[in-house]
């Protein structure tokens, strides 16, 4: 029986997922899972011949209803969700697996991640407070970059050479507990993208388990530098609505809401990208004006 079940979601990743899974594909105690999100580029076909588990959705539900998929498939204690684009090689991988051995209150423990260029990806973050939403509507996050009320990313290179337990970590690689997911009943598929390592990671404290950050173990990650794409930004808002309605108070959520409009309104008049962006920022705003409270 493998001790970690690997869970990769794939959606258009075919030049990606071959060199993620691979290194791990033989190893003895380590089962991987590649999801398929309902790729047009039909991408397990390129992970064919190796000792895997490939798994072809029909549709494309989110990328939290794919690492459920991929989850539920496997029966190991540990389950390493892992981007197609990001890269861990057998000795971090156990490293995170030794932390949840010796730490029984921990849920999930994540590496630290860099990008290819070997700079930091600033993977730990701060849970949402309305004054971070409001300072990136304002632009204050540009003004203020090392204020650490202006942000929910924590910049603090010190933060990632030690041992830690941040609120929240990027879903890009994190070891959780199967009993965990079990327990919470996995990913929130009512996020289609976006927000829901958040959402786990805060329902995964509120159940009592630490989160902790392990920084012996390393990622790279090819795409944790990018932002969202334009036509992604009505999905970030929805998501964001989302978590707000689901975890704040009914008043607090509508502040966020108004909060998340503003951001929109102002990215559209004083934003980089040119038209496609501001187009992203306008139908965003419209949403969050628009969209009824659903948690």
């Amino acid at each position: 029986m493998a001790t970690v079940d690997v869970v990769v979601v794939s959606y258009n990743s075919r030049d990606h997922l071959r060199e993620c899974v691979e290194p791990l594909a033989s190893v003895d105690d380590v089962h991987v899972i590649a999801v398929d999100n309902a790729s047009p580029d039909e991408g397990l076909d390129v992970v064919a011949d190796l000792p895997i588990t490939r798994i072809a959705r029909e549709q494309n539900d989110g990328f939290g209803a794919g690492c459920n998929t991929g989850w539920r498939a496997g029966e190991a204690p540990y389950v390493l969700f892992l981007n197609p684009d990001a890269r861990i090689d057998v000795e971090s991988l156990r490293r995170l697996a030794g932390v949840l051995d010796a730490t029984p209150g921990a849920g999930a423990v994540a590496p630290r991640i860099t990008h290819v260029d070997g700079s930091l990806d600033f993977s730990q973050r701060r849970f949402p407070m309305l004054r971070s939403t409001y300072a990136r509507a304002l632009f204050l996050h540009r003004i203020f970059p090392t204020a650490q009320w202006v942000d929910e990313l924590v910049r603090e290179p010190g933060a990632y050479a030690l041992p830690g337990s941040p609120d929240w970590v990027s879903g890009a690689c994190f070891l959780v507990r199967r009993s965990m997911l079990e327990q919470l009943d996995g990913f929130d598929e009512g996020f289609f993208m976006y927000c829901e390592d958040i959402d786990l990671c805060r329902r995964l404290r509120d159940a009592g388990q630490d989160l902790l950050f392990e920084p012996t173990a390393a990622v790279v990650h090819e795409g944790g530098a990018s932002a969202p794409r334009a036509s992604l930004l009505p999905v970030l808002a929805a998501s964001r609505l989302r978590y707000a309605a689901k975890h704040s108070s009914a008043s607090a959520a509508l502040v966020e809401r108004l909060g998340i409009a503003l951001e929109g309104l102002t990215h559209i008049v004083v934003s980089e990208g040119g038209r496609p962006v501001r187009a992203g920022h306008a139908r965003a705003f419209l949403l969050a004006m628009t969209r009824p409270a659903q948690s």
